[in-house]
C-alpha cells in the first residue's frame, strides 16, 4: 500500500476528547458522547467526521499499550463562533502527511502496524510530532469490512 504525500492546510475542529490508552481504549464511549451533539454544530464545512489522536513525542519510540494519548471526535468548521456547550475547539496545524486510503474494519489495527513498522522505516520520512487523524467520509461504515476511510500520518523528511 503506497500513500499519497500531501500538505494539509490548517483546520479548525470542534468536538470532544478523552484521554485513553490502547489497554483502556474508550473510543466507543467518546463517539457515543459526541454523536448526539454533533447536530448542534452549525458551521461544519463537510459531512466528514475526523477522528484525531494526539500522542506524546515519545509515544511510539517507547511504545507500551498503557501509554496514554488524547483521542478526539470532531468535525471541521469554518469558525469557532458557535461552539456547542460541552464541546471544545482545536486548531490542527498545517503540515506534511502520508495519506493511506484504507478499506476494511475499523477495529483491524494491522494497517497501523504496516504503516509504522514497514512503510515508514523504508520511506524517506519519519514521524512528525503533530496529530494523527482519520477522515471518516461518506464511504465510512462503522464495524463493516467494506468501510473506507483516509488515514493521515504526520511526517517529515529524514
Amino acid at each position: 500500500m503506497t500513500p499519497r504525500i500531501e500538505t494539509t492546510n490548517e483546520k479548525k475542529l470542534v468536538g470532544k476528547r478523552l484521554t485513553m490508552s490502547f489497554t483502556n481504549y474508550k473510543v466507543g464511549e467518546l463517539w457515543q458522547s459526541f454523536s448526539p451533539k454533533r447536530k448542534e454544530i452549525a458551521n461544519h464545512l463537510t459531512g466528514d467526521l475526523i477522528s484525531m489522536a494526539i500522542y506524546k513525542p515519545t509515544h511510539f519510540a517507547d511504545f507500551k499499550p498503557t501509554n496514554e494519548f488524547e483521542k478526539w471526535a470532531t468535525v471541521e468548521v469554518s469558525d469557532f463562533d458557535n461552539v456547542p456547550t460541552g464541546m471544545e475547539t482545536f486548531i490542527l496545524p498545517s503540515g506534511l502527511y502520508a495519506v493511506f486510503d484504507y478499506k476494511g474494519l475499523n477495529t483491524d489495527n494491522s494497517i497501523f502496524q504496516y504503516i509504522l513498522r514497514m512503510w515508514l522505516p523504508s520511506s524517506d520520512y519519519v514521524l512528525d510530532d503533530r496529530p494523527h487523524f482519520e477522515v471518516l467520509g461518506g464511504q465510512y461504515k462503522n464495524n463493516d469490512p467494506t468501510s473506507e476511510e483516509e488515514i493521515w500520518i504526520p511526517i517529515k523528511q529524514k
